[in-house]
């Protein structure tokens, strides 16, 4: 019913950048909030940045003064911009949605396939 694809995920050095983007497309009623998950090999899955629907956000310590989450609410998209990125950033990164389908009265959390970022010299 909704689809989260994901692009922009690469390999790059430490202190570059990256934008990630997602589009949610389907049969889609609403959108709440969006956000941006990472998992690194060995590790679980965790919070990189949520944005509301009114554009509050939410940052993990981590990623404060380096990373920005944004939405584009007419398209359903989400961005990542991410700076000064470190080899502690590698992981791969999903995005998720909490979404209302067209035609139903409840609200589930859909993700992407999800993109690697890769920073290495």
């Amino acid at each position: 019913q909704v689809q989260l694809v994901e692009s922009g995920g690469g390999l790059v050095q430490p202190g570059g950048s990256l934008r990630l983007s997602c589009a949610a497309s389907g049969s889609i009623f609403s959108i709440d909030v969006m956000g941006w998950y990472r998992q690194a090999p060995g590790k679980s899955r965790e919070l990189v940045a949520t944005i509301t629907r009114d554009g509050s956000t939410n940052d993990a310590d981590s990623v404060k003064g380096r990373f920005t989450i944004s939405r584009d609410n007419a398209n359903n998209t989400v961005y990542l911009q991410m700076n000064s990125l470190k080899p502690e950033d590698t992981a791969v990164y999903y995005c998720n949605a909490r979404a209302r389908p067209r035609a139903t009265v409840y609200w589930k959390d859909y993700w992407g396939q999800g993109t690697q970022v890769t920073v290495s010299s």
